[in-house]
């Protein structure tokens, strides 16, 4: 393998380090677009203004050197946008101001986005559906977007967050929490919140037992009204709760 294939098969790896521009994952493009750049030292146009040619200075070596940069950058920034976006965005000359108008265009955005993330976050209900220890990281996950969008929420909050989100059934086990002086990480809440999910559901598995066990009862009773059975005399009174008087017979 010659130098020259070496060298082109070198930058399409790199190249392919940059993921596709979409909606959602600006910060990480940009943040490998500035990698990419710097690694094939193709960044002098982001980092520095185009040199001006003086009468005593005409720079062609830093101009020349600058326009290639400049260049390259716009071509490279360019394969990963789709066709599609860049309609969104005005064009331009100039690297540094296309990445500009960019971030500008993702910044509008980044504010619906950050409202609607929250506004899901905070009205999100726990119906006791599915998995809860899930349920619980799904909550996490969109801070982990909002953190992305350059709004952080403390783990502090965000247990909090999650234990007003549960149904009623779980009353008691959020005011313990908050009666105690302990504060929980993310990892013990969702430990906790299974097992209080756990105990719930085996006491409604428990009601629901003893409810069936009380209807048979009644059940029973009511076939033997119905078939016209007589009762015991002790047996109808001790179903009656009234004390039962017990009559010895004495044969004369």
């Amino acid at each position: 393998m010659d130098s020259v294939t070496a060298s082109v098969n070198s930058a399409s790896a790199q190249l392919s380090m940059i993921p596709m521009l979409n909606e959602t994952n600006y910060v990480t493009w940009k943040e490998n677009v500035e990698i990419v750049l710097g690694c094939m030292d193709l960044d002098l146009a982001l980092r520095k203004e185009q040199p001006v040619p003086t009468t005593d200075d005409p720079k062609t070596d830093q101009i020349e050197k600058w326009e290639r940069s400049n260049r390259m950058c716009l071509e490279i920034m360019k394969r990963t946008i789709p066709t599609g976006f860049r309609g969104s965005v005005a064009e331009s000359t100039s690297a540094k101001k296309f990445l500009s108008e960019i971030e500008r265009y993702f910044a509008k955005n980044e504010k619906a986005e950050t409202s609607n993330l929250l506004s899901k976050l905070v009205t999100m209900k726990y119906k006791g559906k599915g998995n809860i220890r899930e349920y619980s990281i799904g909550m996490s996950n969109l801070a982990g977007k909002l953190k992305e969008l350059k709004l952080e929420l403390s783990d502090e909050l965000l247990v909090h967050l999650v234990l007003i989100s549960l149904p009623p059934q779980f009353r008691h086990f959020v005011v313990s929490y908050n009666t105690q002086k302990e504060k929980w990480t993310l990892n013990e809440l969702y430990s906790h919140c299974v097992q209080e999910e756990e105990r719930v559901l085996r006491e409604k598995t428990e009601s629901a037992h003893l409810a069936s066990s009380s209807n048979d009862k009644k059940r029973n009773r009511g076939k033997d009204i119905a078939s016209g059975k007589p009762k015991h005399q002790l047996q109808e009174k001790l179903d009656k709760g009234q004390p039962a008087t017990f009559v010895r017979r004495v044969d004369t």
